[in-house]
């Protein structure tokens, strides 16, 4: 089982390169399922989650040729199974992005119930509300849910979301890109991720307006082709070492960060005392002058505070001086990281399952702990940075899953950090 060792070895200082986003590729990759055209995806980070993508491209028949690094080209010219493969949908939940193109494309998708971090229900109810909209059939069994229309396909509607889920929006946005008529998503989630997939689509020849806002309208059209198209930068690697810099008191200039899409991580830094500054060379972050103060954090959806700089933030709180206050509202179950800090020292206080109290001013011991989702992960190696003695990350492979070449992009910081395999 494989491990990080992380130790305190002061203020880190240099640049980092930002990936492509790994929110962003997952969905893109799905959307190659609606062409027999070949699409090529530029920016691709190496992640386990984007292998497991191409998995389920590969199960329906799609071909994929990755001979160019951070380049994958998908040509889905024959749909050959409708089924997705149980082990694969269950390493990963975002294969349910392969639903709304399937339908799309094939008339019909066999889902078993996916995997994926432990952070909540996240139940995929509004994905098949959505769908239903649009004409197609369910049928939901213990162990999965199969969706099919007619002859005549789908057909576009006005489609309300009860929330403004990003993976609902995702997959009813590219169901909606061949069906007949007219669909509008309302309360439509506004994630640069969906401006993303948005432009693709357009660039495949969907007809799609409004990406960003609560209101999408969607065109449908008869036929779809393929493209290039470039992933974004990863705003939640962004933010991870944005906090890096912050919590180490250190100084880090962060490339190919886009700042419009961290605003909220920005400003809570600068409230914290950070310096914060975006320069044409990239988003420039100094913690090394003054003295660092708390402040409280909400978790909302896009624009709001991000739920997945939720842990990695609580991480950099247990540093600063005063108490904060967390409140967690997009997910019931993202708070399993309390308990790892706490093994550290944090001396964090859960009232619920959404508020927690930081008391800051903590001077943190290292210890074992586990990494009990991807962006938890990230917090125990931020804290470790800080920690007196060795901290010891299990379960990493979760890390894996969201973060391309993790620690050495810490080495290269000056972090003293290294993976080890042990049987």
């Amino acid at each position: 089982m494989a491990k990080i060792l992380v130790n305190n070895n002061g203020p880190l200082f240099g640049e980092v390169k930002i990936s492509g986003a790994k929110n962003a590729v997952l969905p893109l990759l799905a959307a190659t399922l609606l062409t027999d055209e070949t699409c090529v995806i530029e920016g691709a980070p190496d992640l386990v989650d984007v292998e497991v993508m191409k998995k389920m491209l590969l199960n329906y028949g799609a071909s994929i040729d990755t001979s160019e690094e951070g380049v994958i080209k998908v040509t889905a010219e024959e749909i050959a199974s409708v089924e997705a493969d149980p082990e694969v949908v269950q390493e990963m939940r975002a294969s349910i992005f392969t639903m709304g193109p399937m339908l799309a494309r094939a008339g019909k998708v066999v889902m078993p119930m996916p995997g994926g971090c432990t952070i909540g229900k996240r139940p995929i109810d509004l994905h098949l509300k959505g769908f239903r909209a649009l004409g197609a059939e369910i049928v939901e069994e213990d162990d999965k849910v199969i969706v099919s229309v007619g002859p005549e396909g789908l057909v576009g509607d006005a489609i309300y979301l009860d929330f403004p889920s990003v993976g609902a929006t995702e997959n009813i946005l590219m169901a909606a890109t061949l069906a007949r008529g007219t669909t509008i998503i309302e309360n439509a989630a506004k994630e640069p991720e969906i401006i993303d997939l948005a432009n693709l689509l357009n660039k495949m020849g969907a007809r799609i307006k409004s990406a960003g806002t609560d209101m999408i309208r969607i065109e449908g059209v008869e036929k779809l082709t393929g493209c290039i198209h470039g992933v974004i930068p990863d705003r939640i690697e962004t933010g991870t070492f944005m906090l890096a810099a912050a919590i180490t008191r250190g100084r880090l200039l962060i490339k190919n960060g886009l700042p419009g899409h961290v605003r909220p991580i920005i400003s809570k830094l600068k409230e914290c005392g950070v310096f914060v500054d975006a320069t044409p060379e990239g988003i420039l972050v100094d913690a090394t002058e003054g003295e660092l103060v708390a402040t409280d954090i909400k978790t909302l959806p896009y624009p709001g505070f991000p739920t997945d700089i939720q842990s990695p933030f609580m991480a950099f709180l247990t540093t600063v001086k005063g108490e904060s206050v967390v409140r967690e509202t997009v997910f019931e179950n993202r708070f399993m990281h309390v308990v790892e800090l706490n093994r550290m020292g944090a001396g964090i206080t859960t009232w619920n399952s959404s508020e927690a109290t930081v008391p800051g001013g903590k001077k943190l011991r290292g210890a074992k702990v586990r990494a009990t989702d991807l962006r938890a992960g990230a917090a125990m190696v931020l804290a470790g940075l800080v920690a007196d003695g060795m901290t010891e990350v299990s379960e990493i492979y979760h890390i894996e899953r969201g973060y391309e070449n993790f620690v050495g992009k810490f080495k290269a910081i000056g972090a003293d950090i290294m993976k080890i395999d042990e049987d």
